[in-house]
């Protein structure tokens, strides 16, 4: 299967945070060669983003195995970290400046249905297979399945003449870390096993890659990650990464990737972030001194490489006064300048109605951006 796009004009997409800037009313025509060879006409606005951010086409070809992830993935942070984390992995290799983004192509819905099966059910299958003899609730605690999802992506470069062409992949392996049977019952996957199982998926999963067409030759980055519990309120992350560079067989140099998300307050790891937990249960005190109808603040907090890189926070009201929620807002975004003056922090207030307001702390800018909805 030959991919080439032709193109005259580019857009681009926000995939790593921040926000859009407006578009003008300025459009270029791309002429986009699908795969039944049939040229196709697309408008994209000539917009201009931030060189951290990757750029896309227009319209967003949406992932050959879309859907799949909600049904694989136990919670919703699980869900957007594991493609949220691969874009950083991929950063590492594809760069935002030469690179463009597209989700993947390759693995469709059949294929990755295949794969994510056990051995003993689909010959495909990269789940270990279920011994016979034994029972469902057997099968779970002593042959668990370690892959639950299949995550793609695709890098595109420009060449001389205009063209798109497949440059890399980025493929997340998300594996459980946890085996739960049909009664309820949890059986925890020590991390050296989801590491040695982890590594052994990867290398099939790039032999099969290098088999499909216009694969042969294309750097493949893998990385691994480690899915929460059912009940989390934080996503789980990546803890190892290698690429099989062009023409290679299998992935090589797997490092690890130091990544976590700590939930505030942090009762259980003071000593690793005091001071980080001591500025949030200040933060707690003044609110709850402020309105004593108020409900629990809960914060988020990535971490990579040891340094805290953002900071989320939740958090939930039970009046719902527009003179209370505009009071409130204010009187908690002095507290955000005031508590975590040099972290990027993403402030969300909402009610039983949904968002009441927003507060976002940028290191670097004068005052923090704020929205109340509806205003």
């Amino acid at each position: 299967m030959k991919r080439v796009w032709l193109v005259t004009g580019l857009v681009g997409i926000l995939l790593l945070g921040g926000c859009l800037p407006s578009i003008g009313k300025n459009e270029d025509e791309v002429v986009q060669e699908n795969e039944e060879n049939v040229e196709e006409t697309v408008l994209i606005p000539d917009v201009k983003l931030k060189d951290e951010f990757y750029q896309t086409l227009i319209p967003f070809k949406k992932s050959a195995s879309r859907g799949l992830i909600v049904s694989n993935l136990y919670t919703k942070y699980d869900m957007q970290e594991a493609e949220e984390g691969l874009l950083r992995l991929s950063v590492q290799n594809f760069s935002p400046s030469t690179h463009y983004f597209q989700e993947g192509q390759y693995i469709d819905r059949d294929t990755a249905r295949s794969w994510l099966s056990r051995s003993s059910s689909d010959e495909a299958g990269l789940n270990p297979p279920a011994e016979e003899g034994l029972t469902e609730e057997q099968v779970a605690e002593q042959s668990p399945n370690i892959l639950a999802h299949i995550v793609e992506q695709n890098y595109l470069i420009m060449t001389d003449d205009k063209k798109l062409r497949l440059d890399g992949i980025s493929i997340g392996l998300a594996l459980n870390s946890i085996s739960y049977s049909r009664n309820g019952r949890e059986t925890g996957i020590p991390d050296n096993v989801l590491e040695k199982e982890g590594m052994k998926i990867a290398e099939e999963v790039v032999r099969r890659l290098r088999a499909m067409d216009g694969l042969a030759d294309v750097p493949i980055v893998v990385g691994l990650f480690k899915q929460e519990s059912r009940n989390s309120i934080h996503p789980g992350t990546y803890f190892a990464t290698a690429v099989a560079e062009r023409g290679k067989a299998a992935p090589s140099g797997w490092k690890k990737v130091n990544e976590k998300y700590v939930v505030f307050p942090a009762s259980s790891e003071t000593e690793n972030y005091r001071d980080m937990n001591t500025a949030f249960d200040s933060l707690k005190q003044d609110v709850d001194a402020y309105f004593p109808s108020f409900v629990n603040i809960i914060g988020t907090g990535f971490y990579k490489d040891g340094q805290l890189q953002s900071l989320r926070i939740q958090v939930p009201i039970q009046f719902f006064g527009t003179s209370e929620i505009i009071g409130f807002t204010q009187y908690l975004t002095a507290l955000i300048v005031k508590y975590f003056p040099n972290v990027y922090a993403e402030v969300s207030i909402s009610t039983s109605n949904g968002p009441e307001a927003l507060i976002i702390n940028e290191p670097g800018e004068k005052e923090p951006f704020v929205h109340i909805y509806g205003y």
